[in-house]
């Protein structure tokens, strides 16, 4: 069921996209040319450990100065970020790819009638 508050996926897709145009202005100042997918990629395998450092911080194995849940929902957000504009550069659709992607996992664990 779908709050107002709640974000689709393409919803998400549509403001990932938005944000990532934003950062594409500054990349094209910087270093006059958009990040390449393997720049992106760098990003978003640095984002997932942290988010293991900071599971290890929430497991209590880990020091982290801060709110480690505050954390870990800021870079999970990220992350999903990240899945969403490498999915886009590669011309994937990724609300029908997870669509998909579900329907056959479930077919593949459901118990059968």
């Amino acid at each position: 069921m779908n709050t107002q508050d709640e974000v689709s996926l393409e919803s998400a897709r549509a403001r990932a996209m938005e944000v990532r145009a934003l950062y594409e202005d500054i990349e094209r100042q910087i270093n006059g040319q958009v990040w390449t997918l393997h720049e992106l990629m760098l990003g978003f395998s640095n984002d997932v450990g942290t988010v293991g450092r900071l599971l290890l911080a929430h497991d209590g194995t880990w020091n982290i100065d801060g709110d480690v849940d505050a954390l870990l929902r800021h870079k999970l957000s990220e992350s999903l970020w990240w899945v969403i504009v490498i999915a886009e550069r590669l011309g994937i659709d990724i609300t029908d790819a997870y669509t998909q992607t579900m329907n056959q996992i479930e077919a593949t664990i459901s118990p059968r009638s």
